[in-house]
């Protein structure tokens, strides 16, 4: 590993490698500290054609790397192991909006640049790119597209391979994939770019990408609404689409417990509504006419009213109202810190078995471990529930957490069950590496090996993470 540290170092300017154990710390260890690794060296390149020559170097000499953008992945992804053995690549410093086209409605970033620097670059230039996630102030493209990021619009605009039209890869040998078109219709052959999107970094490292923007809403209606139980949520989900022709844009789900603990725990939040409720939906409607969407949902809550789905209700009337709603909402998550261990679950199943799911799985844990708090929320536009658990109160924190593989077997089989996915937004890497290679179809599971075996031969590309390429992979 020294030398090729050597190697290296020559490579790059004096900001783009660090060795310094401290300056090093913050690449190393994950947000909740599930994973902490170790390693040599973090490398920050300042161009694609950097990061190739760092490849071309590893593939050599057999050296594996573990690319990271913002280090916000929740699975262990980004995180080096603990044996040392590999080496950090930060895409960091790529960091640069390479073009902006509003006629062609695409933007070409590099993979450092943060989500909310390209939705900031959109809205300058009267677009919208509507990838959206509570932590878009730190994370990367590169990782959202690698992991395939999920959010809160793709119920309207889809997840984030759906936002993509073409990507700048550097592969494992140290070639380059030039492949930044802007093209909304090319038909000439195998569609390359969905190999690396939701490839976690195992079959090459997206330096850039071509993505899609919208025109830009001009009126936007946002609604925090009280329902009884999930059925109802759902119900009035598929009464919103009817009633505003498409126009839903967000639909999300809290239960009134994750409401309590935002109100406990997060400065300056209030209760939008004067009366309790089991369940709460954060509704919002968008268009691109300014006309009257708030009259919209406002039909919507009445109708949902007579119909028993809807028991109270507030529309934002200004935009701090609005951001007050989505506070709720966003920090639903580091809300649940305070207290105690939380095991969290990112599933999906089809938006018609959300309901059964929450309602099974729940009685599941809670007779497993009485006294455990579940708080599911999330994007039930498109069945993505983040199954969280509250450790019960006075319970060992450490105790609690050592259940967590006990609990996620619990949960995971029951979204099988349900024909739904055990990760929807966040992955795989290393959390649920086996348990997919133990449940997916074995066809599946041979076609990624292939794959990764024929663009990786030498497994040194975030190797244990995602795929095992078997023991037909050459040593490193």
């Amino acid at each position: 590993m020294t030398d090729v540290i050597a190697r290296l170092r020559p490579l790059l300017d004096r900001n783009g490698i660090i060795e310094d154990d401290a300056l090093m710390a913050r690449y190393l260890v994950e947000r909740r500290e599930l994973y902490q690794g170790r390693t040599r060296a973090v490398l920050r390149p300042a161009s694609t054609a950097e990061v190739a020559a760092i490849m071309k170097i590893a593939h050599e000499t057999g050296t594996p790397i573990v690319p990271q953008g913002g280090n916000t992945g929740l699975v262990g992804g980004q995180i080096p192991f603990e044996d040392g053995a590999e080496l950090v690549l930060s895409l960091e410093r790529l960091n640069a909006i390479r073009a902006l086209d509003a006629t062609n409605n695409t933007m070409t970033v590099e993979a450092g640049v943060t989500l909310a620097t390209i939705q900031q670059k959109a809205e300058d230039a009267d677009r919208l790119f509507p990838l959206s996630l509570a932590s878009e102030g730190t994370c990367q493209i590169g990782g959202n597209l690698s992991t395939n990021a999920g959010g809160t619009a793709v119920l309207r605009y889809g997840n984030a391979r759906g936002l993509v039209l073409g990507l700048e890869v550097v592969l494992a040998d140290g070639r380059i994939w030039h492949g930044l078109k802007g093209l909304r219709n090319d038909n000439t052959g195998y569609d390359l770019k969905h190999l690396f999107m939701g490839a976690e970094g195992t079959l090459g490292i997206i330096t850039a990408a071509v993505l899609k923007l919208y025109p830009r809403p001009r009126a936007v209606a946002t609604g925090f609404v009280a329902v009884p139980d999930v059925e109802a949520a759902v119900a009035l989900l598929r009464l919103a689409d009817d009633m505003s022709g498409g126009l839903v844009s967000t639909f999300e789900l809290m239960p009134r417990f994750g409401l309590d603990l935002c109100l406990r725990h997060t400065p300056g939040t209030t209760d939008p509504l004067t009366s309790s409720s089991p369940w709460y939906v954060l509704v919002e409607l968008t268009s691109g006419d300014s006309g009257n969407l708030d009259g919209t949902l406002q039909s919507l809550l009445e109708r949902a009213i007579n119909l028993a789905l809807v028991s109270d209700g507030a529309i934002a009337r200004s935009g701090r109202q609005r951001t007050d709603f989505w506070r709720l909402r966003e920090d639903m998550s580091d809300a649940q810190r305070p207290e105690g261990g939380s095991i969290k679950h990112d599933v999906s199943v089809p938006v018609s078995s959300v309901a059964a799911f929450i309602a099974e799985a729940s009685a599941a844990v809670g007779k497993r471990l009485p006294g455990i708090r579940p708080v599911p929320f999330g994007h039930i536009g498109d069945g993505n529930i983040h199954f969280n658990l509250t450790q019960p109160i006075g319970m060992d924190k450490a105790a609690y957490l050592a259940l967590w593989d006990e609990m996620s077997r619990i949960v995971h089989d029951i979204v099988r069950r349900y024909d739904g996915s055990i990760s929807a937004e966040h992955g795989v890497g290393r959390m649920k590496r086996d348990e997919i290679a133990a449940t997916k179809d074995p066809v599946e599971m041979e076609l990624m090996r292939t794959l990764k075996r024929a663009l990786d031969p030498k497994n040194i590309l975030n190797p244990g993470k995602l795929v095992l390429p078997g023991k037909e992979a050459l040593p490193g």
